[in-house]
């Protein structure tokens, strides 16, 4: 079996990942620090497929360390990296800490494998921005990031691209993420926010089950069919799938240059209240809701031609909002009974 390594693997889109790699016949050696995950998802991941995965414990802004465990292991055959900071509010408040970490832990990881590298790297659709035109197709120029947070995928695509032209031995796919959501099917792993979410979802979820108060809604005088903003909500297990096929084409050699980007979603957007509607529907949940006023920084709506990833990846999304908003309130009723 070829050996792929996940940097944290702990984390909500990787220990989904994870999953799927070993559900598809890989051998999965996970590096975190739990710096925004919990231990316990070892546990987790053991329960749903049965085995011990390896796991190394490791701050990739070691340089040392990160060194240490390339030459413990020259096998990986492909990289996925999750490992970064994640929450753009507190990027804001404290922009080093994102620099450093997001752009130090990548660079040590291409330099410790800079001999031979096949890896996907984990980024998002918010390097597009508010976009000229929808669906929003890989080829749309990048905005100014609207956070710390973003400027570093933007930033550290711009370092893959221009790494790859001088280094034939890497080869990067970049996948562009819109809204990932929902959880494993088991609701033994789903999303793990610390403290209050920024993001939707998990914010509907916990307020259902009384962990929150009230949902804002933020804005409903958008140019959208219900006046509330639109993304691209795509379920994690999707998602999760694209990296399996994104390693499938590294290890194919298929590619026609050594640096690509895909965009990974639906290819549909849903209004913020469409997606509290969907919640209820699916759960037979009552969510408590206002309207409040637009949020500084939110783009009005975003969501992604999926073209090239069907046409290239052989992949598309096949779960719903419905299977999305059920699978996310099952976990969070499991968290309930079963608290990290």
């Amino acid at each position: 079996m070829a050996k792929i390594l996940v940097t944290g693997g702990t984390g909500f889109i990787g220990s989904h990942t994870v999953v799927e790699l070993y559900n598809a016949g890989y051998e999965v050696i996970i590096i975190d620090n739990f710096a925004n995950s919990s231990p316990k998802i070892l546990q987790q991941i053991k329960a749903i497929i049965g085995v011990e995965l390896e796991f190394v414990r490791l701050d990739l802004c070691d340089e040392s360390k990160v060194t240490e465990f390339a030459a413990k292991y020259p096998d990986i055959s492909g990289v996925i990296h999750f490992a970064a900071f994640k929450a753009v509010g507190e990027s804001v408040q404290e922009p080093l800490k994102y620099y450093k970490n997001n752009f130090y832990s990548l660079i040590n990881l291409i330099n410790a494998y800079k001999s031979s590298l096949n890896l996907v790297f984990s980024s998002s659709c918010t390097v597009y921005g508010q976009p000229d035109f929808l669906p929003v197709t890989e080829e749309a120029p990048t905005k100014k990031a609207e956070s710390p947070y973003g400027n570093t995928k933007q930033i550290a695509e711009e370092i893959l691209q221009e790494t790859c032209k001088v280094s034939p031995s890497l080869n990067v796919i970049s996948l562009r993420y819109f809204n990932p959501v929902g959880a494993h099917a088991t609701a033994l792993i789903g999303e793990l926010p610390i403290g209050t979410p920024q993001n939707l979802v998990p914010f509907i979820t916990q307020s259902a089950i009384g962990k929150r108060g009230p949902i804002t809604v933020f804005g409903n005088d958008y140019d959208t069919a219900d006046g509330s903003a639109v993304r691209d909500y795509i379920h994690v297990v999707d998602l999760a799938k694209a990296h399996v096929a994104a390693i499938k084409r590294l290890e194919g050699a298929q590619a026609d240059s050594n640096y690509e980007v895909f965009n990974l979603g639906t290819g549909k957007g849903s209004t913020v209240l469409e997606i509290v509607n969907a919640f209820e529907q699916s759960t037979g949940e009552k969510l408590n809701y206002n309207i409040g006023p637009r949020r500084s920084g939110d783009v009005e709506k975003v969501w992604g031609d999926v073209t090239k990833s069907s046409k290239i990846l052989g992949w598309t999304a096949e779960l719903n909002v419905d299977d999305m908003m059920r699978s996310a309130w099952n976990w969070e009723k499991y968290l309930k009974d079963n608290p990290f």
